[in-house]
């Protein structure tokens, strides 16, 4: 005999529930992931200089640009920033200028007020410091890979405490990324007709990072240890250069004597 409860049917139809803050939360953890974790192709012409040449220039080139009074100098690095932008991914270059308009374009609205009081020579000058700013840094980050960046910034005698924290900051944000997708992919599995417990569910999901980001200090603590690890780099100079690097100087050394003109 079969039961009567066996022999009916399933029409189970779960309520309508929406999701659309979990999906937005999944998209831009993976987005940010795919963004670090990008394979900077070595075959182009931006990827070929020496990576210690291009974060001195960029480094040099922001000093430059916060001493600068004068727009001219500012304009003609927005050039040099748009042609090593025409070298790159369409997909890349329009990141970098969707990155670089944004925030500066806050700042301008900020300095508004300060604009209306005839202080508008200076507001433009520092709108257009930033935008020329946050470009040159985009630039580096997505032509040079972080461990060359890294290399660099040591045979620069940056203390390795510096160093160290960064490149850990960088890897912890994958490394928890990829953790907490995982959890918003259970969350929303599990999670399926019921719209009042999902949202309180969020302050699990930190929690459960916070304690898995403890459990990685620790054992990253133990692997140092055992590898005899003391926070030292080293690494070797690259003296090594192409025919692309000593283009790359020139045009470094010209726009340096362009700043000492247009300035002083």
């Amino acid at each position: 005999m079969i039961p009567q409860w066996l022999a009916e049917k399933n029409n189970y139809v779960p309520k309508k529930d929406k999701n659309s803050y979990i999906e937005k939360s999944i998209f831009s953890i993976i987005k940010i992931i795919s963004i670090i974790r990008q394979n900077k192709s070595q075959d182009k012409l931006v990827y070929s200089i020496n990576p210690t040449l291009k974060v001195i220039s960029t480094i040099l080139n922001v000093i430059l640009i916060s001493l600068s009074r004068s727009f001219v100098y500012l304009f003609i690095l927005d050039l040099y920033v748009m042609v090593n932008l025409s070298l790159m991914d369409k997909r890349a270059s329009k990141r970098i200028i969707l990155r670089a308009c944004i925030f500066p374009f806050i700042t301008l609205i900020a300095l508004i007020p300060s604009m209306f009081y005839g202080n508008v020579y200076n507001s433009l000058l520092l709108f257009q410091k930033m935008i020329t700013t946050i470009f040159l840094m985009n630039l580096l980050s997505h032509n040079t890979k972080w461990s060359e960046v890294c290399k660099s910034l040591k045979l620069l005698f940056i203390p390795d405490i510096f160093i160290w924290t960064m490149d850990i900051t960088i890897k912890y944000i994958v490394l928890l990324g990829e953790y907490s997708i995982n959890l918003l992919y259970a969350l929303k599995l599990r999670s399926i007709g019921t719209t009042s417990n999902k949202y309180n569910s969020l302050t699990a999901i930190m929690g459960n990072l916070f304690i898995k980001s403890y459990k990685i200090s620790e054992e990253m603590f133990h692997a140092m240890e055992c590898r005899c690890f003391v926070g030292e780099y080293t690494t070797k100079m690259n003296l090594t250069f192409k025919k692309i690097d000593y283009v790359y100087i020139t045009i470094c050394i010209l726009l340096v004597s362009l700043f000492i003109y247009l300035n002083y």
